[in-house]
């Protein structure tokens, strides 16, 4: 039997070399064979989800081209986002800002802009310092620090532009719709101390991070930085930080940049008030859930209804963060493995939120309100395979077993 599984995963292995060779990938195939779990080994997982999330082309031969274009890119948002600014911190003025300083009333002002973006950079900060507390990870020093930052004394490293203050753990949650509301999340509900900053010449992989999310916030000034999305840059940042391929890891904070930027397009309504009764909003992705429940599950469906359990109390966060904070870590890339490889992924999102459902069925049916809350906030532990089987199954359209005493349509 072990023998039989052992040549069975070794089959597989191949498999995924022999496509990741290939001069010209191709992506139906890759999709399928990443749907099931991408093995961790060899950075198999990192090198797929930089394809699957279109930061590398399918043809092979522009990869390189590609990630020097990227990562210069990226590089000189560092130089023209962070280090200049700081340095302009750091002097006063500078020589090319004679005229310029903190108390400029001048819109052009860079002390402005600097300021301004201090109120951004301080809700980056205090999530990053709380990122994944259940892993050691986030806290330990990178291999590959920025050098221009960490070894030189005239540029002020982010996070000492703001005031730093212990929190506890927490999770993005929403009262109505709108992100205005946080609460102990399920799996980090322990209080933990904020990360704190390495001795100067070294840097935490959580401030690696904290420089990522703040120029994606510079770069998109109308969306800025929004709570939560720390939980979705870290299982990126993570996988990509820990691939074997050295070359790979010490370029993890530039791919991470443009992955997070790739799915932040498409996921990127989800944290827009504004957009929340909109075909791409929260509001619409909560009213597909509980249809696809209804169709999957009426009885359940029918009791969440009866008990005015409503979408809003439990699954902004499940899909708005896509499920980073109800499993741990390894558990969320196994996940995320077959999300971003389904062409169609926010549709097996609603699967996997609606399998969540139906594996606590028999316990919901004969719960009350409280009871039936505290399942869906705090989801207990599962096999996070068999919640993808489950997914999968619905997936693929099979029927609950009916119940004939219910009527076809009880609202």
């Amino acid at each position: 039997m072990v023998h039989r599984i052992m040549a069975a995963y070794k089959a597989r292995l191949l498999e995924f070399d022999a496509l990741l060779k290939e001069e010209t990938i191709d992506v139906g195939r890759l999709r399928d064979l990443c749907f099931s779990g991408v093995p961790d080994e060899g950075g198999r997982r990192a090198l797929c989800w930089k394809l699957l999330l279109h930061y590398l082309p399918l043809d092979r031969t522009q990869w390189n081209d590609t990630l020097n274009k990227k990562r210069a890119q990226y590089n000189h948002f560092v130089e023209e986002m962070v280090v200049e600014p700081a340095r302009l911190s750091k002097n006063g003025s500078g020589n090319n800002h004679v005229d310029d300083h903190p108390l400029n009333p001048n819109p052009e002002s860079q002390w402005g802009s600097f300021f301004k973006d201090n109120e951004v950079l301080a809700q980056i900060d205090k999530d990053v310092r709380r990122l994944c507390p259940d892993i050691m990870f986030f806290q330990r020093g990178t291999q590959f620090p920025c050098e221009v930052i960490v070894n030189d004394p005239e540029v002020e490293r982010l996070h000492r532009r703001v005031t730093h203050s212990s929190l506890t753990a927490t999770a993005v949650t929403r009262k109505g719709l709108g992100i205005t509301k946080l609460e102990a999340s399920n799996r980090r509900s322990a209080q933990t101390e904020d990360y704190h900053p390495l001795p100067p010449g070294s840097e935490a992989h959580w401030e690696v991070v904290e420089r990522i999310l703040f120029i994606y916030a510079k770069l998109n000034p109308g969306q800025s930085y929004v709570q939560g999305m720390n939980e979705i840059i870290g299982p990126i940042y993570y996988t990509f930080a820990n691939d074997p391929n050295i070359a790979f890891r010490e370029n993890a904070e530039a791919d991470c940049f443009w992955c997070f930027i790739s799915l932040m397009g498409e996921i990127r309504d989800f944290f827009i008030r504004t957009l929340d009764d909109s075909e791409s909003g929260i509001g619409a992705m909560m009213e597909r859930l509980m249809s696809n429940l209804r169709h999957h599950d009426h009885q359940l469906w029918n009791r969440l209804r009866t008990q005015e359990l409503r979408p809003q109390f439990f699954s902004f966060r499940w899909l708005t963060l896509l499920l980073s904070q109800e499993f741990d870590l390894p558990d969320v890339i196994r996940v995320w493995d077959s999300l971003f490889a389904d062409a169609n992924r926010f549709s097996y999102l609603i699967q996997v939120c609606t399998a969540m459902m139906v594996l606590q069925r028999d316990v919901m049916l004969q719960n009350d309100f409280g009871s039936n809350m505290k399942i869906l906030q705090h989801y207990p532990p599962v096999d996070v395979q068999a919640l993808l089987s489950k997914a999968t199954e619905l997936k693929e359209g099979q029927e609950p077993p009916s119940d004939p005493s219910l009527p076809e349509d009880s609202s």
